[in-house]
């Protein structure tokens, strides 16, 4: 029998393992018994019988595909497969199909190099005994990203960048005479000119922007939007473009619209809001409320193909930092011309309703319009007309106060969002009023206050009456009688929950008393996640158990292909009302004219490329927004080392338990390995850790005391101690 150069005799685990490589690494090629037996260097009877025997096995278990009596292929239908490549800086790296199947192990010998987000093509390892599932990369299809961000470490031949969170396999090489001016610990952007292959396995780059001494402020921003390929300057042709733009409305313009500039009109936004990018309106009608959902017509002066739209397309979105805003349109255009400011007149796409008053659309049309906003208000002043607090109007001497001139449109408007509210829940919108931490930062960008913003009736206001155009405005396109094809729109898609999740939701939350329902109708089951979510309002367990309920939720997407919103129970739901920092509401617009002009359907494809993009763009603005929540998180914390504070665990993982201080809702990570009373196993089930000797419990959303250990701001990473009391 053939031996193993080591000496060994060969058997069948070995024998597997030089199947298994030669067909992966030939994985197009048909080979028949002779060629392989060749290959393997099988010269005796026995040996060939046992590969014989081995490979039906191989064909048996689908890995193999047997062409015929005597040759044998991998079987590419079940073996090779297209997804991306994630990379982690433990090794444990992973490939996710493309079919959104289970993200299977992929070690580093076994990736080709591939980056973090890379689209590969892999074949599937036959499985060991024993072993987890493996897959092997054979090629790289595609690189995410062709720059990266990191530290210059300036020797005197040569010079590297070393990046963060270690997403490539070996540090950047920077040939010197490519470093751009770039000094020793500078931050750098560096865009990769080679990537490894079988010859080199160095990556090689070249300085194309250095931002500047690490720790400040600006610097850490841009290394942030860098990092995610977003953009940290507007180009100077496009801000050149919206310099030509004329603000001016010709009466002609005028003519061709409806006319609201004598209908009361206010916008209500966040106090250090620039772009108005939606107004309401108000007046009685018929005996009924007519109110205008006026959105800021974007698409009038930002036209299809131009350069503009061109950048506007590519961003897709603004993206909100915790210190400053990078917004998809010029500032020109964003906070100038579009923005619907006070006493100004300007240009619209509006939704407008008849309501009764329990807020029952009565009629409902779509319509250009020029309108002149009455006022501006922050949600806080709005709050405080609705909570009956008296307002300090503009105009008065300082120290006079008198009750806003407003207030009744106002109120009318709150009582009608009340009714739209409590329809949408009792018609199976689901609830979940999630807090957002927010910073107070001074004029150096340095955190002085962290808060949560939490939502009320101001702006459940303005959200109820976006969602009723929104609606709308979907339904007005797709809505159509049977045997008719709807014309191409984006929607707002969100699927129902993953069903093994929510089972999973159900059999946790019954340790706790409480029952939920699986399977039924959509509409029974968001009902009763309502039950639930309400039902464990200010208990211990409320945070553990919506943040269980959350991860049982798909994310929300654009696509041409409508299959309703889970989240809000609406059969038709588009994103219409902020064209001035989503593109796919530009597009909504642009399509709604050319309808109402007479059109034909739009190419479906083009637009359901589009919103793949501005989904991707999505998912990428809000990975950096979080970024720097992070950063200003630990900033904050950074001169509190050594304090203690009051806490809850917020997460749990096999490698540490986070916890989020309950005063300033900071969130660090206490390390395994300071658990050190016990050997803690990882109950991913039960979200908790579990001692194996003192059966002491680690469970998501406990109260612990904790004490500020480390505050890493380059890795933006907050480590927390227990404290002994």
């Amino acid at each position: 029998m053939s031996k193993k150069k080591s000496g060994k005799r060969l058997n069948k685990k070995m024998l597997v393992e030089m199947l298994q490589t030669l067909f992966q690494q030939h994985p197009n090629e048909t080979f028949s018994l002779k060629n392989i037996f060749k290959a393997l260097k099988l010269v005796t009877h026995p040996s060939k019988m046992m590969a014989v025997d081995t490979m039906e096995e191989m064909a048996w278990d689908d890995y193999l595909s047997k062409v015929s009596d005597n040759s044998y292929r991998l079987n590419l239908k079940t073996q090779v497969q297209e997804g991306t490549f994630i990379r982690k800086a433990n090794g444990k790296n992973s490939f996710l199909p493309d079919d959104g199947g289970t993200p299977v192990f992929v070690s580093e010998r076994n990736s080709l190099f591939a980056m973090n987000g890379d689209r590969v093509k892999v074949t599937y390892m036959a499985r060991r005994e024993k072993h987890i599932k493996e897959a092997m990369v054979v090629e790289i299809l595609s690189h995410k990203m062709d720059q990266a961000v990191g530290i210059l470490k300036v020797e005197k031949d040569y010079a590297f960048l070393i990046t963060e969170g270690n997403i490539f396999v070996h540090d950047i090489f920077i040939p010197k005479k490519k470093l751009k001016g770039g000094k020793n610990g500078e931050k750098a952007v560096v865009k990769i000119t080679q990537w490894p292959s079988k010859d080199s396995k160095n990556i090689v780059g070249e300085v194309i922007d250095v931002l500047g001494k690490q720790g400040d402020n600006n610097v850490e921003m841009h290394a942030i939007l860098a990092q995610y390929g977003l953009p940290y300057k507007y180009p100077k042709a496009v801000e050149a473009a919206a310099e030509k733009i004329e603000p001016g409305i010709t009466e002609q313009e005028i003519r061709r619209r409806e006319d609201f500039r004598d209908v009361w009109t206010c916008t209500i936004d966040p106090k250090d809001a620039k772009d108005f990018d939606d107004a309401l309106s108000i007046r009685k009608v018929k005996n009924l409320w007519e109110v205008g959902v006026h959105i800021a017509d974007v698409s009038h002066y930002v036209k299809e193909g131009s350069v503009i739209d061109k950048e506007a397309t590519k961003r897709a979105t603004s993206v909100y930092l915790v210190d400053r805003t990078i917004p998809m349109l010029p500032e020109r255009l964003c906070n100038f011309i579009c923005s619907l400011r006070p006493d100004e007149e300007k240009l619209c796409y509006s939704a407008i309703f008849l309501l009764d008053d329990e807020a029952n659309v009565k009629e409902f049309h779509i319509a250009h319009t020029v309108i002149k906003s009455n006022r501006r208000y922050a949600y806080e002043e709005v709050q405080e007309v609705l909570s009956g607090e008296r307002l300090e109007v503009r105009g008065k001497k300082s120290g006079e106060t008198s009750e806003d001139p407003y207030a009744e449109q106002l109120r009318t408007l709150d009582k009608l969002a009340k009714c739209l509210r409590e329809r949408r829940f009792k018609g199976g919108s689901v609830k979940f009023d999630r807090e957002e931490l927010h910073f107070d930062i001074d004029e150096t960008g340095k955190p002085i206050r962290a808060y949560f913003k939490k939502s009320n009736d101001a702006t459940q206001l303005i959200e109820e009456f976006m969602l009723l155009a929104n609606k709308h405005v979907a339904e007005s396109i797709g809505k159509v009688r049977k045997g008719v094809k709807a014309k191409t729109l984006p929607y707002r898609i969100h699927d129902q929950p993953d069903p093994t999740k929510l089972e999973a939701l159900r059999e946790f939350v019954t340790k706790f008393g409480y029952k939920m329902k699986t399977s039924g109708t959509k509409g029974a089951i968001s009902k009763s996640l309502n039950t639930l979510m309400e039902g464990c309002q200010g208990k211990k367990e409320q945070k553990l158990i919506e943040t269980v309920a959350l991860r049982a939720m798909m994310k929300a997407k654009y696509s041409t292909h409508n299959i309703g919103h889970y989240g809000l129970a609406f059969e038709y739901y588009t994103h219409f009302t902020s064209p001035i920092r989503r593109y796919p509401d530009t597009m909504v617009h642009r399509l709604l004219t050319k309808y109402q002009e007479g059109a034909r359907s739009a190419n479906q494809q083009k637009y359901e490329e589009l919103c793949e993009h501005c989904s991707d763009m999505e998912q990428v603005a809000q990975q950096a927004e979080r970024d720097s929540i992070k950063y200003k998180m630990v900033e904050f914390m950074a001169d509190k080392l050594g304090e203690t504070y009051d806490a809850h665990i917020s997460g749990i993982q096999s490698y540490g338990i986070y916890c989020e201080i309950d005063e300033n809702h900071c969130e660090g990570m206490v390390p395994m390995r300071d658990l050190d009373d016990d050997y803690y196993d990882f109950d991913e089930r039960n979200y908790c850790l579990v001692g194996r000797r003192h059966h002491h419990k680690y469970q998501l959303g406990d109260p612990v005391r904790i004490k500020v250990a480390r505050a890493n701001i380059e890795k933006r990473q907050l480590d927390f101690t227990l404290a002994d009391d």
